[in-house]
């Protein structure tokens, strides 16, 4: 599993090595836990790394990367890679889903149809570009997913559920789904969902995917 994190510095801080309140939990420990290999990479301009944060522009050059890096690795199965991300960082997963088939799995939580709205204060390219917003926008490019791509958002406030329901009407593409999850918002979703996740990812041993999940599921998962 690759994970990558939200926020917008491109870099990994102590939230992938501290277990952190069930409430809030952005630690993707529950993959760990299940004894999944866990990549987390940081991205150009972060952690000291080479290069400039581009916002979602050549970060997901930075994740294929990253899958180069891990085929390489006699104990990673190459055709069993997944792909993960929370908030900005499950955007960016969507537009990685849109560029490349080499992950058997994309989940992404809490994305953004449309990157310009995360606001120009927190943003290194100019937000009235029309070209520079679309290239960064996942709801201009669903059509390009060819792997089965997972899209999680709590439906209570604070959450990105309007973006993620406003992709969910427009896309025609089978290999997308989106699960609203009702009862919990942006940040309470991710231990339970992941755990849920975790647990499906090693029963998927077959020669393409079985991952589903159904709302009764998710649901169970968040009120236990």
């Amino acid at each position: 599993m690759i994970w990558l994190f939200g926020g917008f510095s491109n870099s990994i801080d102590e939230n992938a090595w501290h277990l952190g309140p069930s409430e809030n939990d952005q630690s993707a420990t529950a993959f760990r836990e299940a004894g999944i290999i866990m990549m987390y990479p940081s991205l150009r301009g972060g952690n000291k790394n080479p290069g400039f944060i581009e916002g979602f522009y050549g970060e997901v050059d930075d994740v294929l990367a990253a899958v180069d890096f891990l085929t390489k690795l006699d104990y990673v199965d190459a055709k069993r890679i997944y792909l993960g991300g929370h908030s900005t960082g499950g955007t960016l997963a969507l537009l990685v889903a849109e560029s490349t088939d080499r992950f058997r799995g994309i989940f992404a939580f809490g994305p953004v149809e449309d990157a310009s709205g995360y606001g120009a204060e927190n943003l290194p390219f100019d937000i009235s570009d029309r070209k520079e917003v679309e290239l960064r926008s996942p709801g201009k490019w669903l059509q390009a997913i060819r792997n089965p791509t997972f899209v999680f958002e709590g439906t209570s406030r604070r959450s990105n559920i309007a973006s993620v329901m406003a992709m969910s009407r427009v896309s025609q593409n089978s290999q997308i789904h989106f699960h609203p999850v009702k009862g919990g918002d942006h940040f309470s979703i991710l231990a339970p969902v992941s755990g849920v996740i975790a647990a499906k990812i090693l029963r998927d041993e077959g020669p393409v995917s079985n991952i589903s999940f159904t709302e009764k599921e998710l649901s169970d998962a968040l009120h236990k």
